[in-house]
């Protein structure tokens, strides 16, 4: 493969992961993922598998498909509205891209805001994604449904015991 050819491919990757980042708004992602989404694409949300952050946010964990893509979308349409969302930094090398960002959720039955920085790996072959690991503050992001309650925290031997969470 030439650089030329690379290029092209780094390029026409990151177009294809950045057309589906511009199209998850609830009306949009479901042709979006059927379009841009490999039969077989694995879709790491969050974590690969964390059950008790899965009862909080129900789509985290690992699985495949276009639907893994556009469910995940809707589901958080649904848990947050979107204040903002920027994307800060794209990167691309042949059929991998990173993508970097922030955003602005507002949880819709709670009403409390948070900001956190994101990170996307994805991977492209053939015009599709075939690949893509999404990650974020999940501890700001599933803290923004908290009604009460507080964690007793010890993190070091040398570290007394301390109150996370309260309000």
């Amino acid at each position: 493969m030439t650089i030329s050819n690379f290029d092209d491919l780094s390029a026409a990757s990151l177009a294809v992961a950045l057309d589906f980042l511009s199209n998850t708004a609830p009306d949009k992602v479901e042709a979006a993922a059927s379009r841009l989404v490999a039969p077989d694409a694995v879709y790491v949300s969050l974590n690969f598998d964390n059950p008790e952050l899965k009862k909080i946010e129900p789509w985290t964990g690992t699985a495949t498909g276009p639907s893994a893509y556009s469910s995940t979308f809707l589901r958080v349409a649904n848990y947050w509205h979107v204040e903002d969302f920027s994307i800060t930094d794209k990167i691309a090398s042949g059929e991998d891209v990173a993508i970097f960002g922030k955003f602005t959720y507002r949880s819709v039955e709670v009403g409390h805001v948070f900001t956190s920085p994101f990170a996307i790996l994805a991977k492209v072959r053939d015009g599709k994604l075939v690949y893509f690991q999404f990650m974020e503050d999940t501890y700001a992001s599933a803290s923004s449904f908290r009604q009460s309650g507080s964690w007793t925290v010890k993190t070091t031997k040398d570290t007394p015991a301390f109150e996370v969470g309260g309000s």
